[in-house]
């Protein structure tokens, strides 16, 4: 029987009810991964956990109801992970939210709204994952950033500012795991084909596009380096979208 490139390994990952969370999700049960599925939508996570249970041994998939904003509903999930799996090799930071407009229109509540998905959900999440891959002798995390991080659009403070937070809480895990083994990386993607953009009618979703399993390949590969090696930072889009060249 063919290896695959995750055999062994125990993933959690956030927002992967849908969306980007869900194409990596299915990515690693396909290469040999356990993983542990977070997300607030408990329907769409339990139709998540079924779909991906009929593609492995549904032993090796786990669905946790996690708002990554909570920090006790956080502490669950990776206590349910180690009770269920023992161990925890790879963190995906994905669950996200977007909100915006001009910044003198912009509310304090989307404000708040998506700097606690976006950024205080990773700390809270990348803490207690690396309490226990400090443990354990090792661990990836990897956090999925935004071209946003570097090219940004109008009438998106929120979101903009969360992923350059987002870029430098990577800097920072990585600097402090250094010494146990832990790595951290980001993967910043330009425009994806997710579930909002594709009757959303905006004019910003009739740009290039890529799919979800195109950009989960990207993360395949970050997951399944081994520890002494670090794909640190990667911009992922579609060669026809603008970036090099967007003011």
């Amino acid at each position: 029987m063919e290896m695959g490139k995750l055999d062994g390994k125990v993933a959690v990952i956030t927002g992967s009810n849908k969306g980007i969370g869900k194409g990596i999700a299915r990515a690693f049960v396909q290469n040999g991964a356990s993983v542990v599925l977070a997300a607030r939508n408990e329907d769409d996570l339990d139709k998540t956990r079924e779909e991906l249970s009929s593609l492995v041994n549904p032993e090796h998939v786990l669905s946790v109801p996690t708002d990554v904003t909570d920090e006790s509903q956080v502490e669950n999930l990776f206590a349910d992970s180690i009770k269920q799996f023992g161990r925890l090799d790879i963190l995906v930071n994905n669950a996200g939210a977007f909100d915006g407009g001009r910044l003198d229109m912009l509310s304090t509540e989307a404000w708040d709204h998506v700097i606690g998905v976006n950024l205080r959900g990773p700390f809270l999440c990348s803490r207690a994952a690396f309490r226990i891959m400090k443990d354990q002798g090792g661990g990836r995390i990897i956090n999925i950033g935004s071209i946003s991080a570097q090219r940004v659009r109008p009438g998106s403070a929120p979101y903009s500012a969360s992923k350059f937070g987002i870029s430098g809480l990577t800097h920072a895990t990585a600097l402090d795991g250094r010494e146990f083994g832990i790595v951290a990386s980001c993967l910043h993607p330009g425009n994806i084909y997710v579930e909002r953009r594709q009757e959303s009618g905006k004019e910003s979703d009739d740009e290039p596009m890529m799919s979800v399993d195109e950009l989960a390949e990207s993360a395949l590969l970050m997951a399944s380096l081994p520890l002494h090696v670090n794909l640190f930072e990667a911009v992922v889009l579609p060669t026809e979208q603008l970036y090099v060249g967007r003011g």
